[in-house]
């Protein structure tokens, strides 16, 4: 009896069999006709984001749909295919497409563990499903992808799936492949990667966001310790690469960015001129690659000037209160989550982290982070919202629990409480020889103000604006020793251009009679436009159209003295460049080459350099007399700060406008022209005390300081046709040799008068420091 009902089951258990076959043939009959050509794998086209490096080859910005690097399977590390094949299929270069062992033991597994806890998709299946289908649940798409990884198979080498799967795959983090995902969580590429570094990366694919290291550390760590025993029991790797794997500690990149180091404003600025050139299409998904002229080290320094520079200037003006409050539930757990769900569209602005506090007293604030970390705030770090703490604080001025604040980590792990800053900055840095611009910040932070204040902001110069009216006025005739009365003046609408003045200097004083020289050193107003008056405001507006300015932007009136036009900061780059580099005028630019997909070189920069048809502009003389003037800027006069350096081959000038609302730093040494400014958006006074000299010269002096580390000092020689004569600082005037004096320079056919008819004393050496 028995053996007649197991005869029934055989049967019926054959009959199955055939009418599956057969109607599995039927639907291979019906499908494999109708499956896409593989012609688009042979030819295999990724989507490549456009790179912008810096000229070094530093990462600046990566911009396109997916964020992805081809890398072809010979450049692959042989550790990384292991774990690979490891984690995903380890018959892979046994079976045909599907394997049928595979298949029937992750069955078996499934049927024992009563759910889908394996599944049975080859590499070459997921292939077929990541280039041509759908990711639907369907036995359609399930026959489908596997006659398609049939077809594959029987087109392409085993090399070349995997180099496509390498490279197609989505891995989290908007990464496609594992170059790019290499970059993505690391920081580096393949080849740089260690065996449990490799295996995590090999734990991705079974679900990006599940064994995510960002996101879900804890499962991503139990999936790579899963992967690394797997290549243990195939023999990829020994008993010692394997404990050693799982003993090392990973240190996953959490920020989104991937760039080597941050220049929103000026990628954008690149972005921005190649897709006029070559459209959005070509140019965000074929691998163009951009080598620009920023030098990493000098856009860190930038970055960090400008950083620190805002954040010191916002200390000072006090704390402006929290940026939002928000209804805290009352239990403490609830109020974790909550918490969290809250700060989940706040993003951190740099390194200003947002928090929600939970308690507060007079001495400690606790607040709770994003990912739900509590921390405590003491002592110094509550020092800029001291009076917003504790029973003394005014009503509607307090800090409470429900505040949204700002914090910052300090070096020593602890915390204190910061702001968003209302002030904006912004930094250029050029070569003065060439053109090539080596740093430019447009703002404290671009996903929070992309208005590039660099090479955007039109605004009022001040007193930066001195150099070009004294640089006119030696062409004039003037010279540094050229004595001009610092005395009260009333000026007409006419000469104005709109009312009546009567301009003052800063501090409101008047020193009487003094040298050109001491009045640009002391940045006197009165001196200056009496200056503009005897070389007259049109010949001054022709005169600075040599240096780049648009006279335009420059009204002819005496107020252009104190530098009442507009520029930018880009453009006062330039100008003062042509003081650094003797007289010629240089354009500055920020790409050097652009590659296409191929590597083919499509656009290559060619400026005209100091050394290859840049036009002379001013009179090497001129150039001369006018750095040594900006020398005793920086040595004793309004950026005498800037002495604390410790060099002697700076010059500059500083520039603060009426009532504070802009305050501005250019200066250069032989090699490097940086021009800083400091400002609201809408025009507004930066405080009574924030003169040029507070608030944008330190900006200057910091990323100055870590630009020139490290780098020779090195002089401005004096030119043919200038001669240094001992002359009476008082009087302007040549004094015999045996008299009491400084070292002035002139042009030699225009030497001043002598003390007594005596013979000036001749210079064979510029003024102390001038040349090393």
């Amino acid at each position: 009896m028995f053996s007649k009902w197991w005869h029934y089951a055989l049967a019926l258990f054959l009959g199955l069999g055939i009418v599956g076959t057969a109607l599995g043939g039927l639907a291979a009959a019906l499908i494999y006709p109708n499956l896409p050509s593989i012609e688009s794998l042979r030819d295999y086209k990724p989507k490549i984001p456009l790179r912008i490096y810096s000229a070094e080859g530093a990462l600046l910005a990566e911009i396109g749909e997916e964020r992805r690097a081809f890398m072809p399977i010979d450049q692959i590390p042989q550790v990384m295919k292991q774990a690979i094949i490891a984690a995903e299929d380890e018959r892979f270069y046994e079976h045909g497409g599907v394997d049928t062992l595979g298949v029937l033991r992750a069955a078996g597994a499934n049927i024992l563990s009563g759910g889908a806890s394996q599944g049975a998709s080859t590499i070459t299946m997921q292939v077929a499903r990541n280039f041509f289908l759908t990711r639907e649940r369907t036995l359609t798409r399930k026959i489908s992808e596997a006659l398609l990884a049939i077809k594959i198979e029987h087109n392409l080498s085993k090399d070349k799936i995997l180099e496509l799967y390498i490279n197609q795959i989505y891995l989290g983090q908007r990464a496609y492949g594992f170059e790019a995902a290499a970059r993505t969580y690391f920081g580096k590429g393949l080849k740089d990667l260690s065996v449990a570094e490799t295996a995590m990366l090999a734990g991705l694919p079974k679900g990006p966001s599940l064994y995510n290291p960002v996101v879900n550390p804890q499962r991503a760590t139990a999936r790579q310790h899963y992967v690394l025993g797997r290549m243990k029991t195939l023999k990829f790797i020994n008993e010692h690469t394997y404990q050693t794997a799982l003993k090392e500690k990973l240190i996953v990149r959490r920020e989104k960015r991937v760039v080597d180091v941050p220049a929103d404003y000026a990628t954008e600025m690149v972005r921005q001129t190649l897709v006029q050139q070559f459209g959005e299409e070509a140019l965000y998904n074929t691998g163009f690659k951009v080598i620009t002229t920023l030098r990493r080290s000098h856009q860190e320094a930038a970055n960090q000037a400008i950083w620190r520079g805002v954040l010191d200037y916002d200390q000072r003006h006090g704390y402006r209160g929290p940026e939002r409050f928000f209804e805290l539930p009352k239990d403490s757990s609830e109020q974790i989550r909550f918490i969290q769900e809250s700060l989940k569209s706040i993003d951190p602005v740099n390194a200003l982290v947002p928090a929600v506090v939970v308690n507060t007293s007079a001495k400690s604030v606790k607040a709770i982070l994003a990912n739900g970390k509590e921390i405590q705030i003491t002592t110094d770090g509550l020092k800029l919202a001291n009076s917003w703490l504790g029973d003394k604080a005014a009503r509607g001025k307090r800090i409470t629990p429900g505040s949204l604040i700002r914090v910052q980590q300090l070096k020593d792990k602890n915390w204190k409480i910061s702001q968003l800053p209302e002030v904006e900055a912004a930094l250029v840095a050029m070569d003065p020889s060439s053109g090539a611009i080596t740093a430019l910040v447009g703002g404290f932070d671009f996903n929070r103000n992309k208005f590039n204040h660099a090479s955007q902001a039109w605004r009022q110069p001040g007193s930066s604006f001195k150099p070009f009216i004294y640089s006119a006025a030696l062409e004039k005739g003037y010279t540094p020793a050229t004595i001009i009365e610092d005395a009260p003046l009333s000026l007409s609408a006419e000469e104005t251009g709109s009312t009546a003045w009567e301009p003052q200097n800063y501090d409101g004083s008047y020193s009487g009679p003094v040298r050109m020289r001491t009045a640009l050193t002391k940045s006197l107003n009165l001196v200056s436009i009496r200056i503009l008056q005897g070389i007259g405001p049109y010949y001054a507006r022709d005169y600075i159209r040599r240096f780049g300015f648009d006279p335009s932007r420059h009204p002819p009136y005496l107020t252009m003295a104190l530098g009442a036009g507009s520029v930018t900061p880009l453009q006062m780059a330039g100008a003062y460049s042509v003081f650094a580099n003797s007289g010629y005028r240089v354009s500055p630019y920020l790409i050097d080459k652009v590659y296409d997909g191929q590597g083919k070189l499509v656009m290559q920069s060619q400026p005209q350099t100091v050394a290859s048809g840049a036009p002379r502009v001013l009179d090497p003389r001129n150039a001369f007399l006018m750095t040594s003037m900006m020398q005793d800027v920086v040595r004793k006069g309004t950026a005498a700060r800037a002495s604390q350096l410790g060099r002697i081959d700076l010059a500059g000038k500083t520039g603060t406008t009426n009532d504070q609302r802009d305050g501005w730093f250019a200066g250069y040494s032989p090699n490097l022209t940086a021009v800083t400014w400091i400002g609201f958006d809408l025009p507004k006074s930066l405080g009574e005390r924030e003169t040029a000299a507070q608030s944008a010269l330190p900006i200057w002096m910091d990323f100055m300081g870590r630009a020139l580390s490290g780098t020779a000092q090195k002089g401005f020689g004096m030119p043919a046709g200038v001669s240094a004569v001992k002359i009476n600082p008082v009087t302007g005037q040549a004094v015999p040799e045996e008299g009491e004096g400084v070292i002035e320079y002139f042009y030699q056919e225009n030497m001043p008068a002598s003390e007594d008819n005596a013979t000036p004393i001749l210079e064979e050496t510029p003024l102390e420091g001038m040349t090393i």
